[in-house]
């Protein structure tokens, strides 16, 4: 197992497992959810997650299902034994989604959306359901820590930072995965840190070399999107792994975490 350094402070994985929140980009439908699901159920992992309503660039692409991918994630979580995550969007829809799932992203767009952080905040006071909470955009670290007291303060310290890469100069990747984020979070507050291997990528070929990164870094859990079938996925389809794909990589993560004294689940 690998120690820290003399005389250095360890800020790796404040605990001995790393969680991963896997699943598809947007949730299409029973079949192709439950089909994530039953991969992810057999290989013992405990997360699911998916997007029920889409915060797309474009206005004319697809926007997500609503309710019904909400009803669809539930199912499939039943089913499954799986917790489900996915994201709000909007402060009118807090408590809906609130009533379907066991965890609430807020995306890297509402990083800053303080009424829709307040209204998370008091909904989840006395469940203390978890919050993923993506960085911005071209968040600073300062900003990103200052947003987590519109939730905690409102009632639930329940929360997961969430580095999904900022939008910089470089165009060769979607973003730009700003691995430092995960020990200056562990150093700077006790919050657990989760790395989004995924969007920074933006090309399947790409996620797994940042999956290695998050976990040798010390990130307290990855977020990965897989689907049954990439080419016709209806958002982000270039960026998602297939099931068996998803199978490898876990397999490899769980290698790499046993060096750290880790397990993956």
């Amino acid at each position: 197992m690998i120690k820290p350094l003399t005389n250095l402070p360890n800020y790796g994985t404040k605990t001995d497992e790393i969680a991963i929140y896997a699943g598809p980009c947007s949730v299409e439908s029973e079949e192709q959810f439950f089909e994530v699901a039953e991969c992810i159920a057999d290989l013992g992992l405990t997360w699911i997650r998916g997007g029920a309503v889409k915060p797309r660039t474009n206005p004319h692409s697809f926007q997500g299902l609503g309710e019904e991918g909400l009803k669809i994630m539930k199912a499939g979580g039943e089913k499954y034994g799986l917790k489900t995550l996915t994201e709000v969007m909007d402060s009118a829809h807090t408590e809906l989604v609130h009533s379907y799932v066991d965890g609430l992203q807020v995306g890297a767009r509402n990083m800053q959306n303080f009424s829709l952080l307040k209204k998370i905040g008091e909904v989840t006071k006395d469940s203390h359901k978890m919050v993923l909470l993506k960085r911005g955009l071209a968040g600073t670290i300062s900003e990103w820590l200052s947003a987590t007291e519109y939730i905690t303060m409102n009632g639930n310290d329940n929360v997961v930072l969430c580095e999904r890469g900022l939008r910089t100069f470089e165009t060769t990747t979607r973003f730009t995965l700003d691995i430092s984020a995960v020990p200056v979070i562990h150093k700077q507050s006790l919050f657990p840190i989760c790395i989004d291997v995924s969007h920074p990528a933006g090309v399947r070929d790409l996620v797994p070399s940042l999956s290695y990164a998050a976990v040798a870094a010390g990130a307290d859990s990855i977020m990965v999107e897989v689907h049954p079938n990439p080419s016709e996925a209806l958002s982000d389809g270039p960026q998602q792994l297939t099931p068996a794909q998803f199978r490898e990589l876990v397999e490899q993560l769980r290698e790499i975490a046993a060096v750290f004294g880790k397990k993956i689940v």
